[in-house]
C-alpha cells in the first residue's frame, strides 16, 4: 500500500461493535474521511481504492461496516436497519474525531448509494462535520418505487412486497426472517435486477 498503514480498530455502536479500517496518510494532523458502503455491502468491496488515492493527497480514511454485516457484530445477520444504520454512522464520527493524527475539526463523511444517503442525513445530525459526499445516493424512496415497477414489472414488486410482510411478522414472532438475493439477471427476483446490476455489483466485491 504504498506506505500507508491501514489499521484494525472497533467502535460501539447500539448493542454491537463495529469494525473498521483506520488508513494512515502520514501526514500531521490531517484530515479523515469516514466512508460508508451502500445496501448489502461491505468496507472491502472496493472502498480502499479510494482510501489510498486520499492517503496520496494527505487525508486519512475511515472505513467500517455497518452491523449485522461484515466483521462487525450484531444478530440476525445481514439485517438492513435504516435506524441502526445510522447510529453506526454517528459512531464512525465520533471515533474518526478521537484517531491519532487526525484533525477533529475537520471530518467528512462519504456514501456511496444507500450510503450517499446516509452520509447526508448523518452528517447534517451530526452538524460539525466539514464536508459531505454522496455518490449516487439513496434519496427518493417513491422514486425507487417506480423505478422497480418500471424495469421489474408490477409483479415482481408485489412478490417483493410479499416477502417484505412475510419478514416482518417473522420478526415480531422472533423467527428468521425473509431474505432474497441483492442482484440477480433480468426478469430474476431481487433487490436489483436491471441489465447492469450483477455484473456491476460482481466488478466491486471481492470475488469479483
Amino acid at each position: 500500500m504504498s506506505g500507508v498503514e491501514r489499521r484494525d480498530i472497533s467502535f460501539p455502536s447500539g448493542d454491537a461493535t463495529c469494525q473498521a479500517w483506520h488508513f494512515r496518510s502520514g501526514a500531521q494532523s490531517a484530515p479523515c474521511v469516514v466512508m460508508g458502503h451502500g445496501f448489502g455491502l461491505t468496507r472491502d468491496c472496493s472502498l480502499e481504492r479510494y482510501a489510498l488515492r486520499f492517503a496520496e493527497v494527505g487525508l486519512d480514511t475511515l472505513i467500517f461496516d455497518y452491523r449485522h454485516f461484515g466483521e462487525s457484530g450484531g444478530e440476525p445477520r445481514q439485517l438492513f436497519a435504516i435506524n441502526q444504520q445510522l447510529q453506526d454512522w454517528a459512531g464512525a464520527l465520533k471515533t474518526a474525531r478521537q484517531l491519532e493524527g487526525v484533525d477533529s475539526n475537520r471530518i467528512a463523511a462519504w456514501g456511496t448509494s444507500f450510503g450517499g444517503g446516509h452520509a447526508l442525513v448523518a452528517g447534517v445530525r451530526d452538524g460539525q462535520v466539514a464536508a459531505i459526499v454522496a455518490q449516487c445516493p439513496m434519496m427518493d424512496g417513491l422514486a425507487a418505487f417506480i423505478g422497480a415497477v418500471r424495469y421489474a414489472g408490477l409483479g415482481a414488486v408485489t412478490r417483493m412486497t410479499g416477502h417484505a410482510l412475510l419478514d416482518l411478522t417473522a420478526g415480531l414472532l422472533g423467527k428468521q426472517g425473509s431474505r432474497l438475493p441483492i442482484v440477480a439477471e433480468p426478469g430474476q427476483l431481487a433487490f436489483m435486477s436491471t441489465p447492469d446490476a450483477l455484473p456491476g455489483f460482481t466488478a466491486i466485491t471481492p470475488n469479483g
